[in-house]
């Protein structure tokens, strides 16, 4: 019946984890879809995905005996989901056994005539929250070869086998007030950090450690504080599946042949009145997300370039714009000064000069239209 009851609370536990899961991935739900562009222009764009954690390395258990005696083999594995770039989730089950120590001094600081260990087996299933920093603070890059990760979680840790500490208490006269038997549950806390290393778009090396909390009662001695056992994991993390698409630049159009002009002398024109140079406007409008100026918008780019080749005293301002529907101020800011670059480049490849341009970008702290998807936008004003 007791065993029952500890099952049901620490159900209950894990369920509140679930549900905490639950409320984060509604925050982040609505975050906008997340893509990378590469130098040579190829689009990447984010793609859930499964994972799988293969690990393996050694646990130090706190207790009152010497490091290396404390020492026991450790291996974990875990199933989780990635949600966007920086957060995931993953179901792992951490296991093999945990130590405990007498170091000549009893629970109450007296001698004893014992310095031994004991070990007792263990595993622990629990869910893990995960929290990509390189990819939180730096942006997401897939061909990143270094990332960060941090996380917290908890669960249920079932362990069995304490014959060790039983007879110690049995037969060398140490008393263990929190001595247990059979098999015990409790609940624990537990964070830590990875380390990855790209191999592949499927595979990534991992180095891991993690520190693992439970009430006093865990290694059968009381000391008025709770119980910690710390792991170092090395292994493998396995993407089941793609983790992103990716979509190679569109071909720059070729140019049109110039038509053959004949000479055609004509008569000298009679000489015109001076009239009043208007300015001119052009608006190149981008892909969400993107910026590079399309061969359908590019005509307007030529509109410029002839109207400065007939005004030689003309100059032209390139003003850049995200829409503030999409992503952050980081992002926006990025990406607008982008696509004012992005024109004012094409300019400079058609025979502009430097000092005819100037170039500006307002990311999406000023939208020019009232609609958001026109507000992605490089706007050329010449004058």
């Amino acid at each position: 019946m007791k065993f029952k009851q500890l099952l049901i609370i620490n159900a209950m536990k894990l369920r509140s984890l679930v549900t905490i899961a639950a409320l984060v991935l509604g925050t982040v739900s609505g975050m906008a879809q997340a893509t990378y562009t590469a130098k040579d222009g190829t689009e990447y764009t984010f793609k859930k995905h499964l994972f799988l954690d293969l690990q393996g390395g050694a646990q130090y258990t706190l207790g009152e005996a010497k490091f290396d005696k404390l020492i026991s083999p450790n291996v974990q594995l875990g199933l989780g989901y990635q949600f966007n770039p920086w957060f995931g989730t993953r179901l792992q089950a951490n296991a093999w056994q945990s130590k405990g120590g007498y170091n000549g001094i009893d629970e109450n600081g007296k001698p004893v005539p014992v310095t031994s260990t004991y070990k007792f087996k263990y595993v622990a299933p629990g869910l893990d929250f995960m929290f990509n920093l390189s990819n939180l603070f730096c942006g997401w890059n897939p061909n990143r070869v270094f990332n960060v990760t941090a996380f917290l979680g908890g669960g249920a840790n079932i362990a069995w086998a304490n014959d060790d500490a039983v007879a110690m208490h049995n037969g060398n006269g140490v008393v263990m007030r929190y001595l247990w038997d059979g098999t015990k549950i409790k609940a624990f806390g537990r964070g830590g950090l990875d380390l990855n290393f790209r191999v592949s778009d499927a595979v990534s090396i991992m180095l891991e450690g993690n520190a693992n909390v439970l009430n006093d009662r865990y290694n059968s001695k009381k000391a008025g504080n709770a119980d910690w056992y710390f792991n170092a994991l090395a292994g493998l993390r396995i993407n089941l599946g793609k983790s992103y698409t990716k979509k190679a630049p569109e071909p720059e159009p070729a140019p049109a042949p110039e038509p053959v002009k004949e000479e055609v002398v004509a008569p000298a024109p009679a000489p015109a009145p001076v009239q009043k140079v208007e300015p001119i406007r052009r608006d190149v409008f981008f892909r969400i997300n993107r910026y590079v100026v399309t061969a359908q918008e590019q005509p307007k780019v030529e509109d410029i370039v002839n109207y400065l080749n007939e005004h030689p005293d003309a100059k032209v301002t390139v003003t850049g714009y995200a829409d503030a529907g999409t992503g952050n101020n980081v992002i926006n800011d990025r990406i607008a000064k982008r696509r004012a670059d992005a024109v004012t480049k094409m300019l400079l490849s058609k025979g502009v000069a430097a000092d005819r341009i100037t170039t500006d970008s307002k990311g999406a702290r000023v939208q020019p239209y009232a609609e958001n998807d026109k507000n992605r936008v490089s706007i050329m004003i010449a004058e």
